[in-house]
């Protein structure tokens, strides 16, 4: 059924996100801090760009955004001119941004309040997964929010799962992240090594990649890895922002992270050698780069 929707932060996974909305039929109105990109957008789907989220959300069924962090979701979110200003008291609002499960709990309290519903939806799939229409989005919020939402959402998900309350969506992301960084900093360390030891990485791969240590991150970087190039992908800037998130959490919740905040200090490290805008497979760039240092 076709739907009013509005779609706030057309970065590199907004953009085609609020592409396959329009693709599959639905009414799109959207806003980007820069309005050049919104009106590319505009022109490319046949939507509307909107000069203030609060107009982009005005009369909107259902209201996504995907920005860069807290502060970014509260910038497009709060005050006269954000979502929550603009939204009817029987939209939805769903944030796609990974940010702390605390601000979703918050935005749940404040859209409550004027009859919005909330749902923290953080994805993981990457640039690739949102243009293919293929990302996994994990949800926190009421079983009757997602129940309305859900099939709007996979118009670009392959797994949409409520995982419980406001705030369960991101803390599982942040589940995601933590698994993520230990899985590329073995791989880096395990490529680094049949390197060191003479092997044909590709060779080594191609056999284990058959067994145990099989991962999607071997499958699709295993290649740009041993070629030094990273350029495919989530960004270690970000990548930090979300350990971070981790981190922060873990103090409260008090877990135990201690492989998530090596790998944090080792991309601060692949950002000392001016990789902040490389992929998270460049680990293994720093552990090259410090055997050239012995050498």
């Amino acid at each position: 059924m076709t739907q009013k929707v509005a779609f706030i932060g057309l970065g590199v996974m907004g953009y085609p996100m609020a592409g396959h909305l329009a693709r599959v039929g639905h009414e799109v109105a959207v806003y980007n801090r820069t309005s050049a990109k919104a009106k590319a957008w505009a022109s490319e789907f046949g939507g509307q760009a909107a000069l203030t989220p609060a107009k982009a959300a005005y009369g909107a069924e259902f209201i996504f955004a995907c920005v860069g962090n807290d502060d970014d979701v509260r910038d497009v979110a709060l005050g006269a001119d954000g979502i929550l200003a603009g939204a009817a008291s029987s939209a939805i609002f769903v944030d796609h941004t990974t940010a702390s499960a605390g601000l979703a709990r918050e935005l749940e309290t404040l859209a409550t309040k004027q009859g919005v519903g909330f749902l923290d939806a953080p994805v993981s799939g990457g640039q690739a997964g949102a243009e293919n229409g293929a990302l996994t989005v994990m949800v926190g919020g009421s079983e009757q929010s997602f129940a309305r939402a859900a099939p709007v959402i996979e118009a670009y998900a392959k797994m949409c799962k409520l995982l419980g309350p406001a705030g369960s969506g991101q803390l599982t992301k942040m589940v995601n992240q933590i698994c993520i960084a230990g899985i590329v900093q073995g791989l880096s360390e395990g490529l680094h090594f049949a390197k060191a030891a003479g092997l044909d990485g590709a060779a080594v791969v191609d056999v284990i990649s058959k067994g145990a240590a099989q991962s999607w991150q071997m499958e699709n970087r295993f290649e740009t890895m041993l070629a030094g190039d990273f350029e495919h992908g989530f960004a270690v800037d970000w990548m930090r922002k979300d350990l971070a998130i981790c981190l922060d959490e873990a103090s409260r919740n008090g877990a135990l992270l201690p492989m998530a905040a090596q790998v944090d200090q080792f991309y601060a490290e692949v950002q000392a050698l001016g990789g902040s805008r490389w992929d998270t497979s460049s680990l293994i760039a720093r552990l090259d780069a410090m055997t050239k240092d012995k050498s």
